[in-house]
């Protein structure tokens, strides 16, 4: 299903409207600030043309931004499997389009391929100034966030559920204040949790980990942001407080401006006295 929808993405327009839309879909759920992973060198490689799939994506962010009042950033991933020199390709385009909105890159897919080959295009990312966030602990086990820390020097961690399997890794993520991106609804599709009620999302809070909600390929199953922060309200039963608590935690882990930051807490804090929307 995902290459077929893939391979209807061709030209600009194509690119472009997605975009726009993205920005439609994610404002009408009262989202004010986001940041959308796109693995564009992957489409640049199969179109032929290595710039054309992001500088397309990111003049429909700009239209859909200023058509919807919502502000929007990206992060470029990139398949554990595939090559060091895509991933070497997709950290020039980080940073040839720093300039409109790319942010940040890092690894998705299969947990189990190893990231030291990478070793060198990473050290010239940070060196760089661009922010690394990858996938780890989803379908792996904690030795994948650590990998995910020690040689990708990950800021924020896609999913990371399964760090509670190792008390020291806890502590660390803990202690070091790192990001865990937690996709609950997918997390349940995939099978990696028996239920919403099983998540592990109340023990990693409890744990004091960093957890911010978020969505993971939602044209697949279906959960929108504002969704996940319904379904957990309900599954655990929390009050508006805890999730205020979650929703300042992502904005306190995203990558945007401080102007943005400053302006989202106050729509959060707006939201939870009942004077106004979130803006989150």
């Amino acid at each position: 299903m995902n290459g077929a929808v893939r391979d209807c993405l061709r030209r600009p327009e194509d690119f472009a409207r997605v975009a726009r839309e993205f920005c439609a879909d994610q404002a009408a759920q009262g989202v004010r600030y986001a940041e959308v992973t796109v693995t564009a060198a992957a489409h640049g490689e199969r179109l032929g043309d290595p710039e054309m799939p992001l500088a397309a994506v990111l003049d429909g962010l700009a239209a859909g931004q200023a058509a919807h009042e919502i502000e929007v950033r990206v992060v470029l991933d990139h398949p554990r499997r595939r090559s060091v020199q895509r991933f070497r390709a997709t950290l020039d385009l980080a940073l040839r389009y720093a300039d409109r909105g790319v942010v940040a890159i890092g690894f998705a897919g299969a947990e189990e391929h190893p990231l030291s080959p990478f070793a060198d295009v990473l050290a010239d990312a940070v060196g760089a100034g661009v922010h690394l966030v990858h996938h780890a602990g989803e379908t792996a086990g904690p030795a994948s966030i650590r990998e995910a820390l020690d040689v990708g020097r990950a800021e924020r961690i896609g999913h990371g559920i399964r760090a509670l399997e190792d008390p020291g890794l806890v502590a660390e993520l803990r202690d070091r204040g790192v990001p865990l991106e937690v996709c609950p609804s997918s997390n349940v599709a995939l099978g990696l949790v028996p239920s919403l009620a099983g998540h592990p999302l109340p023990q990693m809070l409890a744990a004091g980990l960093v957890v911010t909600l978020s969505t993971d390929v939602p044209s697949a199953t279906g959960a929108t942001l504002a969704g996940e922060y319904a379904a957990v309200r309900d599954a655990f039963g929390w009050d508006d407080d805890v999730l205020a608590g979650l929703a300042r935690a992502s904005v306190d882990a995203s990558f945007a401006p401080a102007a943005t930051r400053a302006r989202l807490r106050a729509g959060i804090d707006a939201w939870l006295s009942g004077v106004g929307p979130a803006g989150a």
